[in-house]
């Protein structure tokens, strides 16, 4: 199929926490791995931009707001490039930090695919598939871009893999969670490829069995803080904020992977004892709303019209 003009194209694929999960590794299909598990889906997440310019030499190339290489991304985009020669851009606009456990690995990846999808005409499916099988191996995350693609809200795997060989149920989470950083990034990589690592996750997640059998926020954030507690992986400073923020009746607990930590007030003055505390501890935090939907194209047009 030839691209007679310069066409471009913007998606949108939110961010996302998990607070516990268990691998899902061992099934013949890679479609079908990932892992089980419960989180977030926030309404902050990552921007792609892509634009193909035919003609020429087949070439990609894949940018951010950083320094930071973006390899899943960049794998997604030459999977998905138009057939025909010609220059392939992908721009990407990330919300919150890399490699503390939002999600945005998976988020670029989704938003590429859905970008690159719309300019080289490739099916939804397709480009999704393409998305988890590039985080997946890029280890980039366990599920990520199968916690996102169905909705937003609360997500629960029932079943490990991208739907609809994974069963992923989303449920609406009202108000807002913190979430927050306290040190540098986690590479998920090396954790993600140990097997010693990965039984200590399976035997700390011994309350997702009873939390999918009965969903709901507040079981959510509970199992999430026995998950941190029993995984024991966040170091000194993020364990004594955790410990702060729960000390004012809050939920808390690590996002997955990073040395960061994501909370739920218990109400109306638990918010504002929060608020006091972290503006006087000076620890970076935002609220953030949970998303209502998922990853989608924006706009899709040809290039100057």
């Amino acid at each position: 199929m030839s691209v007679p003009r310069a066409v471009r194209a913007r998606a949108f694929a939110p961010g996302h926490i998990t607070g516990i999960f268990a691998p899902v590794t061992d099934a013949r299909d890679p479609r079908a791995r990932g892992s089980s598990g419960a989180g977030v889906v926030l309404e902050l997440g990552v921007i792609a931009t892509a634009e193909f310019r035919p003609g020429g030499r087949s070439t990609v190339r894949v940018s951010g707001d950083g320094s930071a290489p973006l390899p899943i991304s960049t794998e997604v985009a030459r999977r998905l490039r138009p057939k025909v020669p010609g220059l392939l851009t992908v721009r990407l606009e990330h919300q919150l930090p890399i490699g503390q456990g939002f999600g945005m690995s998976a988020a670029g990846a989704c938003a590429t695919a859905l970008a690159v999808g719309a300019v080289a005409h490739r099916s939804r499916r397709t480009a999704l598939e393409v998305a988890h099988l590039a985080d997946l191996f890029g280890g980039g995350g366990l599920g990520g871009v199968a916690s996102i693609v169905g909705g937003g809200g609360l997500e629960f795997r029932m079943t490990g893999g991208l739907p609809p060989r994974g069963i992923v149920r989303h449920q609406a989470l009202s108000g807002h969670v913190w979430a927050g950083v306290v040190g540098g990034p986690m590479l998920s990589p090396r954790l993600l490829r140990s097997d010693r690592f990965l039984e200590r996750v399976r035997d700390a997640s011994e309350e997702l069995g009873p939390l999918l059998r009965a969903p709901s926020d507040e079981r959510f954030f509970s199992a999430s803080e026995r998950f941190t507690d029993r995984l024991d992986l966040a170091p000194p400073a993020l364990r004594r904020t955790i410990s702060e923020l729960r000390r004012r009746d809050c939920w808390a607990a690590q996002a997955m992977f990073g040395r960061s930590f994501f909370a739920r007030a218990r109400g109306p003055r638990a918010r504002a004892e929060t608020i006091a505390w972290l503006q006087r501890a000076r620890v970076p935090a935002v609220e953030i709303a949970a998303a209502r939907q998922g990853p989608r194209v924006t706009t899709s047009h040809v290039a100057g019209s």
